[in-house]
């Protein structure tokens, strides 16, 4: 990938974000199960300083989509769920710093918020899943509105974002909230998964804790850790998958993907990993710049052109 500045990089993203289009995921906007009612959908900064496209939202009631459509769409669609420790939801970082790239290649980019496990919802732990099958859903329902082809959208996961993303992936066809109307009929299953520096396992010495917090609690039991912890949830229907992380990662130990990955070969699935020396956690592309790992938009569209 070309070596910008940040400064180009984030005209790019201004660029990118003042012709995108958002719109909420649920029937009267706020989702079924929401709870929380102190919650407020504010941008706050985070990650990277004092820049106007530091954006994350907390407490999200009302899930949204933000599109980010190119010029010549590919017919393919990529559902971006973005990281936040399951705290928060990033909206720059690994949102609208992609669209430039993705764009350029004429993937169409819907980048999602989803509720959070740990703020009282009526689905708990899976008020995740259950905002980003109902978002999968309704892209497919609407897929001509955007160019794009039903069967060719997938699913693009960051940190505690990717947890969401394999969990639709490996738990498409489980239902998370009671049905509300004609879009639970649809198929769930994403085309295929992208899981960058992703959060997969809760099983001990590996795991994330402050996403095995909010999922399930201070102590949770054997069966809550086997059940969140989606190298246990692959079968031969989980799509095919592609894996990125940095082995210097602090946050989000690569044994994650290699754990996914060794899962996924099991079950049959065709798996692609690059793993790179350097990078630390939560590099997206901005923080890319200067080193090897600066490749991976250009490995994973590569990637994806194979499978859809």
């Amino acid at each position: 990938m070309d070596v910008f500045s940040r400064e180009t990089l984030e005209e790019m993203m201004a660029q990118a974000v003042s012709r995108s289009a958002t719109f909420t995921l649920w029937p009267d906007g706020e989702a079924p199960g929401a709870k929380n009612s102190d919650a407020v959908f504010t941008p706050e900064p985070r990650h990277t300083g004092t820049s106007i496209f530091d954006r994350a939202v907390t407490g999200v009631r009302s899930p949204e989509i933000t599109v980010y459509a190119p010029d010549k769409p590919n017919g393919v669609g990529l559902l971006v769920t973005p990281g936040g420790s399951y705290r928060r939801v990033v909206l720059d970082k690994e949102g609208s710093a992609l669209a430039p790239f993705f764009n350029a290649r004429g993937y169409t980019l819907f980048v999602m918020t989803y509720r959070m496990p740990g703020d009282g919802h009526d689905e708990g732990a899976n008020a995740p899943l259950a905002d980003v099958q109902r978002a999968m859903r309704y892209l497919r329902a609407n897929a001509q509105a955007w160019k794009i082809d039903p069967e060719r959208i997938g699913v693009l996961g960051f940190s505690a974002g990717a947890h969401v993303a394999a969990s639709l992936g490996t738990r498409f066809a489980e239902p998370a909230c009671p049905p509300i109307d004609s879009l639970d009929e649809i198929n769930a299953r994403p085309a295929f998964m992208a899981l960058v520096y992703p959060v997969i396992t809760m099983h001990d010495d590996i795991y994330h804790p402050g996403s095995r917090l909010e999922l399930m609690g201070a102590e949770p039991d054997d069966e809550q850790i086997r059940h969140y912890s989606l190298e246990e949830r692959t079968d031969a229907a989980t799509p095919p998958t592609f894996l990125l992380h940095a082995i210097d990662d602090p946050a989000v130990k690569v044994e994650n993907s290699l754990v996914f990955f060794n899962a996924l070969r099991r079950s049959g699935v065709p798996v692609e990993m690059h793993l790179f020396e350097r990078g630390k956690h939560g590099f997206g592309i901005r923080d890319t710049q200067g080193l090897p790992v600066a490749v991976w938009p250009e490995l994973m569209m590569n990637w994806i052109a194979t499978k859809v």
